[in-house]
């Protein structure tokens, strides 16, 4: 099965930091050569896009909310996109999700809460 996951949720205090993973699990699946989203999701609101990059990993885009807080990065040789988020906030609670564009392939999502 063809599947995009993502790793690395958790609770984390206000001011702290998470690093999310995502990778493409299955035969002949792979993030390699296509752009890669990350969105998230709070309670009883609508997904929203929080950063983007490139095929290369040279081009790179973020959502307001997050400039100067979110990193996205890609290790094309571990076959892995990164989104470092330091800083965090509680409003940035929600379920995180990794995106291939190519294809429309969506992970099940992490959770990440952050509270006091």
């Amino acid at each position: 099965q063809l599947q995009v996951v993502e790793s690395g949720g958790g609770l984390v205090q206000p001011g702290g930091s998470l690093r999310l993973s995502c990778a493409a699990s299955g035969s002949g699946f792979t993030l390699d050569y296509y752009a890669v989203g990350w969105f998230r999701q709070a309670p009883g609101k609508e997904r929203e896009g929080v950063s983007c990059i490139n095929s290369s990993g040279g081009r790179t885009n973020y959502a307001d909310s997050v400039k100067g807080r979110f990193t996205v990065s890609r290790d094309n040789a571990k076959r892995t996109v990164t989104l470092q988020m330091n800083s965090l906030k509680p409003e940035d609670t929600a379920v995180y999700y990794c995106h291939r564009a190519r294809g429309n392939y969506w992970g099940q999502g992490t959770q990440v809460t952050v509270s006091s």
